[in-house]
């Protein structure tokens, strides 16, 4: 009887230390790899299709790789899902905005997005078949001007800078419109077009002020504009996560990858023409 208890007792023993050392061993494991509290290496990223899905390609996951993280780029065909991807989670960061765009959006949308740092931005080409030079626009030249409200202000930002027009200066710049034109002494005629049909415009017009994004997607060649854009750091784009994450390590990764030498060398060899942001190109 004592024989058969001491048995018993011994294998009730010897469960219940098997049990703890279970116990002992998953709370090893979890220790070992971080914790729940640990970010995950295993992230999204997300992009409108083209230069800045590049971008994202050459300039920023292989160094994000470098770091152990392991990226899937998420590729988008408007300027509107990226940004619900990035406020539902979906994605971690996203690259394809402006800043102004991103502020407008998150507060029509009621979203708390943030814009982490500003990048290399292809500017807006004027293009033409007829002109080399601005000293060789003539009178009475047909200009085909975007059709929103932001990008045409643009395209007259640009067109005064070159000292074509002359905008009423108590006329908010990014709020400009034709009708906002106090003088033309070329006498340019505007015609204004949607934004993504403006590359087309360039066979049939005297000169044609096309966003750099659709310009890029039509095969255009910054470097053969007229003139491009001298664009202001609110018209660059930007890398925006939701504001929440802003501290992240994730974030200040991808802040110190576009800050490295490594990303500028990418930005000279593979995206000429790209207008730099102050900060970089200040350094």
């Amino acid at each position: 009887m004592k024989k058969s208890l001491l048995a018993f007792l011994t294998v009730i023993l010897a469960v219940v230390l098997a049990a703890c050392g279970g116990s002992d061993d998953k709370a090893g494991s979890k220790e070992s790899s971080g914790g729940s509290n640990e970010e995950s290496k295993s992230i999204k990223l997300g992009a409108t299709a083209g230069p800045y899905s590049d971008m994202l390609k050459k300039a920023i996951i292989p160094q994000l790789e470098e770091k152990g993280y392991e990226v899937k780029l998420v590729e988008f065909s408007d300027y509107v899902q990226p940004n619900k991807a990035l406020d539902n989670g979906d994605i971690d960061a996203n690259l394809f905005q402006h800043t102004i765009y991103l502020e407008n959006f998150e507060e029509q949308n009621k979203m708390d997005l943030e814009a982490l740092i500003i990048v290399p931005t292809a500017p807006m080409g004027f293009f033409s078949n007829k002109f080399k030079s601005v000293e060789e626009i003539t009178d009475g030249a047909t200009v085909a001007i975007a059709n929103d409200p932001s990008n045409a202000a643009r395209t007259l930002m640009s067109l005064q800078e070159q000292g074509l027009i002359e905008i009423d200066p108590n006329i908010e710049e990014l709020k400009a419109s034709e009708k906002d034109v106090v003088k033309n002494d070329k006498n340019l005629v505007f015609q204004p077009i949607e934004a993504a049909a403006l590359p087309r415009t360039v066979e049939s017009v005297d000169l044609a002020g096309v966003p750099g994004n659709f310009a890029l997607a039509a095969g255009l060649d910054l470097l053969d504009a007229v003139f491009l854009e001298n664009m202001p750091d609110r018209f660059r784009n930007v890398v925006a996560m939701k504001a929440e994450n802003k501290e992240s390590q994730l974030a200040k990764d991808l802040i110190e990858i576009v800050e490295s030498a490594k990303f500028e060398e990418v930005i000279d060899t593979d995206f000429q023409g790209f207008g730099k942001p102050e900060w970089m190109a200040n350094r």
